[in-house]
């Protein structure tokens, strides 16, 4: 597996009054400007749309944060083993298949998402792919001494469902040590100061922010406090 490139790790540049109001600006703002058609940038099916069906709270990653994203990781990735763990229109999971990905496993509980997830793996005969329809965080919680771990997890849940620190902590079980775990939330982490309300075994990679997404790549590592998002009246 290649390294991400090494680089800074930025804080957050929010007023402490201002926190908690942010994040909730930043789900509905995201949720009024979700893209309807979204195409993946890189690869073996570069170009290729997916198109988006009309559901409540879908938010495809933004084409831009993607192509960042797979800058940090590296555009070859050769006998990864890749978990999209909240598959939505697939951007994620399907963008590291086309850039070699050995396996891809797309969770996904919607039933109009996990159908137009597997009409695009039907028309991309991605066969590295498969497509789970089941509850993200039941599912890692039950595959954990099942299969062998993940290269990388890919975490992009609901911004409104407070999912990420339960998110972050099953994905940590499913990830060994040196591997990643991509992030995206209404509010940036960090690299913890005080281990109380931080999830563990984690360390900030990289980060940025497109708008009023917050995206960061986490590595895998053994000891140390663990990242964490700023605490209410920080």
């Amino acid at each position: 597996m290649k390294p991400p490139r090494s680089a800074r790790t930025a804080p957050p540049g929010q007023t402490p009054s201002s926190k908690s109001a942010a994040a909730q600006k930043a789900v509905e703002k995201v949720a009024a400007h979700a893209a309807q058609e979204v195409r993946l940038i890189g690869g073996r099916w570069k170009r290729t749309p997916l198109v988006v069906p009309v559901v409540a709270g879908l938010r495809p990653t933004p084409n831009r944060v993607r192509e960042t994203l797979f800058n940090w990781l590296g555009q070859d990735l050769s006998g990864w083993r890749v978990l999209d763990a909240f598959a939505g229109t697939g951007a994620l999971g399907f963008e590291a298949a086309s850039r070699g990905a050995e396996s891809v496993c797309l969770l996904e509980r919607e039933p109009v998402l996990v159908k137009s997830l597997r009409a695009t793996q039907a028309k991309l005969a991605a066969t590295q792919v498969q497509i789970v329809q089941a509850d993200a965080l039941t599912w890692m919680g039950r595959i954990v001494d099942t299969v062998p771990g993940f290269d990388l997890v890919l975490l992009d849940p609901p911004f409104d469902a407070g999912l990420f620190e339960p998110a972050l902590l099953a994905a940590c079980r499913c990830v060994p040590e040196g591997g990643w775990i991509y992030l995206e939330a209404p509010e940036a982490f960090s690299d913890a100061t005080d281990p109380a309300g931080a999830v563990p075994g984690l360390r900030v990679h990289r980060q940025g922010r497109a708008g009023v997404v917050h995206y960061h790549l986490f590595q895998r590592v053994e000891g140390g406090l663990g990242v964490s998002r700023p605490a209410a009246g920080d």
